[in-house]
């Protein structure tokens, strides 16, 4: 068994949680914060067994395609001053970094 530890980003998370679930994949969705962006995204852990894990994956790559984004970077605005301006910048957002670990044991009550 295995336990996919899936960050993704909130635009993705509510059509790969149906995605997930409508094969049958049980989810737990938590809200997080991601550091660079300080933009909203959500993990999910998935516990799969060892013969449904390439399908999870599957659905998760699908999903969860990355695209080009402006945001704004702080600049300073020179020396000492230590004011700061806004500038906007191209960054990549979305996709899926996945953590998977080995499950020893799994119990349900």
């Amino acid at each position: 068994m295995k336990l996919i530890i899936a960050i993704v980003q909130d635009e993705d998370a509510s059509r790969l949680i149906s995605n997930l679930m409508s094969e049958g994949y049980g989810v737990t969705k938590l809200a997080t914060t991601g550091g660079f962006l300080k933009s909203g995204n959500t993990t999910l852990l998935v516990g799969v067994e060892d013969n449904r894990f390439d399908g999870c994956m599957g659905i998760i790559e699908k999903v969860c395609k990355s695209r080009k984004q402006i945001a704004s970077s702080p600049v300073s605005m020179g020396g000492t001053t230590g004011m700061y301006a806004p500038y906007p910048i191209e960054v990549t957002v979305g996709g899926a970094t996945v953590f998977v670990m080995t499950v020893d044991q799994f119990v349900k009550y």
